[in-house]
């Protein structure tokens, strides 16, 4: 294969359109330009190349054959013979040599472009890899005195574990087959394999896991699986595993093994044939359907982990640096026996340089489209509320009737067990904190219950976003900038167990990676006294230190032990019992509580040993009053030149206690005078054979480092909890309650009973309940918000929530005692990264498309590298031209992992609510009648209202009329800014004079703040 053909292959590969038989994601829009791409490839940058030399070597023959013609006249002109003359012979050898030199050019620069592009590529992906010689790297340094590095920290890892993990597909009768990726064998730190290959494959022995009754886990019997299916042959389960191969051993030949040994399974051949059926592409005819999902799993789970934050600007400064530390050879230079030779070797750098950026172009292009995708905010594609009955007036609830589908929820939840015809106001009297499911609702309920509640944001006891983090938090960041109190996570430890798929030699890289975006964008929802909690295990408890340290650089950081595991991981030297919690917090402030004893502390209050002189505490020197054994006051502190004649001296029917010893040596209390009358609750009175001492009980204590407590036992008080609440164990690994409990009660600013607790790896919940805990203990007001993905949030995130809401104690999945308390609980559905790509087409326009055909080749070749997917994928990001109908706008949304996708209805107004950061006051929708009202505050604290319509029921002609009717610009009204869809024909701007304020409401139309703040540019790189 010539030296062209393999960097064609490698640009195809890193274009990413050698795969013709994916269609999800990148590779569909990439596929449907695949002809523009090849010819670019293929032809004209073979064309580019050869014209560059020859244009650089035509200027230099010229030059060659003006300076050989006058070297001849000037020896003629000397009576020489020009054949003879050294300088003639010169010019005419160098003559020769340019036109010769033009293929061994060509070669030198397919070999640098294949060489430097291969260097920093890695299946899918840009990896930092500066090399000064050999495998001697070099990393970015601006003069810190420790700094933490990794391999992947310019990029953001997008990989969504939930979505690729495993994989699911749904056969035409409805049967789902899925990959379910069973375990990875993962680099341990020093092993000899943390470079080895490591791949996908079908499991062939599958070790179950049982639990005692003490909920402590051991190993069963080994079973061997192929295939496994449900008892009720409605799912194929089929098992993989990542783990190390045979250096060299290809993805694609795993696959076809592992279809050979899947169709080859008599369970297949009897209930499965469907699997079988033909999905040809013209590469591969006889690919099946399971080749298909299997090939598409595959590669969905070992290519597109990063997405660079800079491509163009990193591999613009690497190819720099390579031409002048690999092609510009100085020794080359100094050695060279002509000038010529040296001309030759820049003509050839000059086109090296050229071709190469425009292939960054290019790569950039396609990467800065997807950081585009990536960092966008994501439309809310659903939304409902669960409200308890008690908040909804008699007369709204007596208008509501109660789905089935409501009933079967209640029992699913709550284990009732109703009869369809009960009235809802007699199971308002009878439960009132049951939680009405909006969802099962018509619209008009939905409207006209929603329309009811005022103050509908301050009356939420908690929001859950199901959505991946990353997505969920840059949802909420305009709406919840610097108002989160605490924040609580568990991420993945990145152990056996939980870690996050990675590349070869990219483990803790890609970890880092994963946290430190998440927490970039988290730090700015964090109020300026808030406190973030990260609960981490020993695998990433290292590095995760340093990347606080990075991020957190004005704040103390504290890591505390918590026993969670007293029978422990079993290890070869150690068993591990333990995990960690860093606990963040500005420096300098008083931000961790005190917490009960287990036993209280009996001391003497009047102060011993060496530090307990009057002398050295003056104000610790005044009197206690006692009363019949009771304290009853404290006197004023006393001069220095008084001296009591005891410790106990009466004055009347009380009793003056001093602290002065046994000995009569004047001593000090151990509190002030200010702090004893505030802690007066902490001291109480002793008597002895007539001698009154005052004693100090302290009932709490500062938090100790290390958490040892059964309460803390992961498997007791967080499996059985979670299995008592829904009858069976719906997720793996709970933590405690009683760990987050005790982590949030610890923060004084969460001790106020108010305030917001935000975990965004929410899991099965723990912190939503959590909260909810601490608000039955002291009546408090805390809120919760919650971001998990996947159908576990649906699953079991929002089911146990509303289950704590209902009762604190559970058996079997049924509630043990009636403490329910009252609340409405939002949830929220955002387009994932993966439907905005499902959702792109990348279409010319019929002006843009006439342009196209008519351009010269290199104009053509500037808009593929430069323009193409901006230019062409803008109406299916973002049409503000559908927002004349806004309550019809509707996006294609994955409803299974394998990419099968419903249309479904965007919610356009709660999308802008949070673009806008909105606290929403009140709601009035009639989306019969064309239009929405939204009240409430923007985070500038000016007052809002927002009005949605149907263009088509309420036009340009008739909207001056509307606004008349909701009497928008009458004086009484507050509104500082009013924002209106679609064209109209109002004043932007309305003065009006209420006593002695002018007031100028500002109007504004919502399409071009959509666009902004939907694409407005990141400040996470």
């Amino acid at each position: 294969m010539s030296k062209y053909n393999e960097l064609v292959k490698k640009l195809k590969e890193i274009f990413q359109i050698d795969k013709p038989e994916l269609d999800f994601g990148i590779y569909r829009i990439l596929n449907a330009k695949a002809d523009e791409i090849n010819n670019y490839l293929e032809n004209t940058l073979k064309k580019k190349i050869s014209d560059a030399l020859a244009s650089a070597g035509n200027a230099n023959k010229e030059e060659l054959e003006r300076q050989l013609a006058e070297a001849i006249k000037n020896a003629e002109g000397a009576g020489f013979n020009p054949d003879d003359s050294p300088k003639v012979k010169d010019l005419r050898a160098q003559i020769t040599a340019s036109s010769q030199g033009a293929n061994e050019h060509e070669n030198a620069v397919f070999t640098h472009l294949l060489t430097f592009f291969s260097r920093y590529y890695d299946s899918g992906d840009f990896v930092s890899k500066r090399r000064y010689k050999g495998d001697t790297y070099a990393i970015p340094y601006a003069g810190e005195e420790v700094m933490l590095h990794w391999a992947n920290k310019d990029q953001y890892y997008i990989k969504s574990g939930e979505n690729f993990s495993n994989y699911s597909f749904k056969l035409d009768d409805g049967r789902k087959v899925t990959f379910k990726l069973l375990a990875a064998d993962t680099a341990k730190d020093n092993r000899k394999d943390n470079d080895a290959d490591r791949r996908f494959v079908l499991v062939e022995q599958h070790t179950r896991i049982k639990y005692d009754d003490e909920g402590l886990d051991y190993e069963d019997e080994v079973l061997p699986i192929v295939v496994d299916s449900s008892g009720e042959q409605d799912e194929l389960v089929i098992q993989f595993e990542y783990k190390v191969v045979k250096k060299g051993t290809k993805q694609e030949a795993l696959v076809s093994q592992a279809l050979d040994a899947i169709l080859s399974n008599s369970n297949i051949q009897s209930d499965w044939v469907d699997v079988t059926k033909r999905e040809p592409t013209e590469k591969n005819p006889n690919r099946t359907l399971l080749e298909k999902h299997l090939t598409t799993y595959t590669q969905r789970n070992t290519a597109d982990y990063f997405i660079h934050k800079d491509l163009g600007g990193f591999l613009s400064n690497e190819l720099d640096f390579y031409i002048k530390n690999e092609v510009m050879n100085l020794d080359n230079v100094q050695n060279a026996e002509v000038f010529s030779d040296i001309e030759k070797q820049l003509r050839m750098i000059q086109c090296l340089r050229s071709i190469s950026k425009d292939i960054v172009s290019f790569l950039a292009q396609l990467e800065n489209f997807q950081k585009k995708l990536w960092e966008k905010i994501k439309f809310s594609w659903g939304v409902n509320y669960y409200i308890s009955l008690c908040k909804i007036d008699t007369l709204t609830l007596s208008q509501l009737d109660i789905s089935e589908q409501q009933i079967q929820e209640w029992k699913f939840l709550y284990d009732l067990d109703l009869e369809s015809q009960i009235s809802i106001t007699s199971l308002a009297d009878a439960f009132p904190n049951l939680m009405l499911n909006t969802e099962f609702m018509s619209i008009e309920s939905r409207l006209k219950v929603l329309s009811v509640i005022e103050g509908l944001d301050d009356q939420l006891t908690g929001t859950v976003i199901n959505s991946d983090n990353f997505q969920g938090l840059q949802f909420l960041k305009s709406r919840y900038n610097d108002k989160i109190d605490c924040i609580y996570i568990d991420p993945p430890y990145n152990a056996t167990s939980s870690e996050i798929l990675y590349k070869n030699n990219f483990k803790h890289s890609a970890w880092l990676s994963f946290i430190e975006s998440r927490l970039i964008v988290a730090k700015k929802l964090m109020h300026p006294e808030a406190t973030i909690i990260i609960a981490i295990d020993e695998n990433e408890q290292e590095r995760l230190g340093l990347l606080i340290d990075n991020l957190f650089p004005n704040h103390d950081k504290f890591c505390i032990s918590i026993i969670h595991n007293p029978a422990g991981v079993q290890g070869i030297n150690f068993s591990s019992s333990h995990e960690y919690a860093y606990f963040v917090f500005p420096k300098g402030g008083n931000y961790i509580g005190q917490t009960e004893r287990e036993e209280p502390l009996i001391s003497n209050f009047r102060d011993w040993g060496g530090t307990s002189a009057r002398k050295l505490a003056k104000t610790c020197f005044y009197p206690i009053k006692v009363k019949d054994n009771k304290i009853v006051g404290f006197g004023d502190v006393c001069d220095e030149d008084f001296h009591p004649i005891s410790s106990n001296v009466q004055d009347g029917e009380i009793t003056l206690v001093y602290p002065i010893d046994s000995k009569g040596v004047e001593r000090k209390w151990v509190f002030s005078k200010s702090t004893a009358e505030r802690d007066s609750d902490q001291l109480f009175v002793v008597e002895d054979k007539g001698e009154i001492s005052i004693k100090r009980k302290k009932t709490t204590r500062s938090h100790r480092t290390v958490w040892d407590s059964k309460k803390y036992y992961a498997n007791i008080y967080g499996s059985k909890v979670i299995t008592s609440m829904f009858g069976e164990q719906p997720f793996s690994f709970p933590k405690s309650i009683h760990t987050v409990e005790d982590c949030l009660k610890a923060l004084s600013r969460f001790r106020k009973k108010n305030g917001i607790v935000m975990d965004f790896f929410a899991g099965s919940g723990t912190t939503g309940h959590a909260a909810i805990n601490l608000n039955r203990q002291d009546g408090g007001t805390r809120k919760f918000i919650l971001v998990e993905q996947g159908d576990y949030c649906k699953k079991v995130t929002i089911p146990r929530v509303l289950k704590a809401m209902y009762s604190s104690r559970w058996k079997s999945g049924s509630p043990e005692l009636n403490d329910s308390i009252s609340g409405i609980v939002k949830v929220l559905s955002i387009e994932s990264y993966e439907d905005s790509l499902n959702n792109l087409e990348l279409r010319k326009s019929q002006a843009t498309g006439d342009l196209f055909d008519s351009m010269p080749e290199q104009a053509k070749s500037d808009y593929l590298l430069n323009y193409m997917l901006e230019t062409e994928s803008k109406g299916s990001l973002l049409s503000t031209d559908d927002f004349k109908k806004p309550f019809d706008y509707k996006m294609k949304i994955a409803v299974d992992s394998a990419g099968a996708f419903e249309e479904r209805n965007i919610d356009l107004v709660e999308t802008f609510n949070y673009l806008v950061g909105l606290h929403v006051n009140t709601v009035e929708s009639n989306i019969e009648r064309g239009y929405v009202r939204v009240e409430g505050n923007l985070p500038s604290g000016e007052k809002a209202l927002i009005l949605w319509r149907d263009c088509e029921k309420i036009g340009y002609d008739d909207f001056t009329k509307f606004a008349n009717r909701f009497d928008l610009f009458a004086k009484e009204k507050t509104f500082d800014v009013i924002y209106v869809n679609g064209d109209h024909n109002l004043p932007t701007a309305f003065t009006s004079d209420e006593g002695e304020v002018t007031r100028t409401l500002k109007l504004r139309q919502i399409e071009p703040e959509f666009l902004e703040l939907m694409f407005a540019p990141d400040e996470l790189a």
